[in-house]
């Protein structure tokens, strides 16, 4: 039995196969589904788990090298909200795209996790190293 770290069987799963250069999505609650990359939806009920919890959970055992989010993000909301997530992905760097151009990235990616996340645009695509 599991006692600490990640619990979530499919999470564990899905983290299993993020290899080196792969593609992992952390998404908000309101994200569209793709239905050719594996999908873990957590979300319990609007903010539970957050899209920072998560990654806070997934950092702990892998080594991001790259982070993507849409450049809507910034626009829609506040400093310390982004200031937050900087924090979360501190020594990962993060390049600000379109939105359009975000999801174009997403069905290259191993696998999504789906949040209960309210923030706008909080999603991000994380590069493994």
């Amino acid at each position: 039995m599991i006692n600490s770290g990640i619990l979530n069987p499919q999470i564990l799963s899905l983290l299993a196969h993020v290899r080196h250069t792969n593609a992992l999505v952390i998404a908000d609650r309101g994200f569209p589904f793709w239905p050719q990359i594996e999908t873990v939806d957590i979300s319990l009920v609007d903010g539970v788990p957050t899209v920072l919890q998560v990654l806070a959970a997934v950092r702990a055992n892998h080594n991001f090298t790259q982070a993507y989010m849409a450049k809507e993000f910034q626009k829609n909301n506040t400093t310390a909200v982004c200031g937050k997530f900087a924090k979360g992905l501190q020594r990962v760097p993060a390049l600000f795209e379109p939105h359009i151009e975000f999801k174009k990235r997403v069905p290259g990616a191993i696998g999504l996790i789906r949040t209960g996340d309210t923030i706008q645009y909080a999603n991000m695509i994380l590069i493994s190293g």
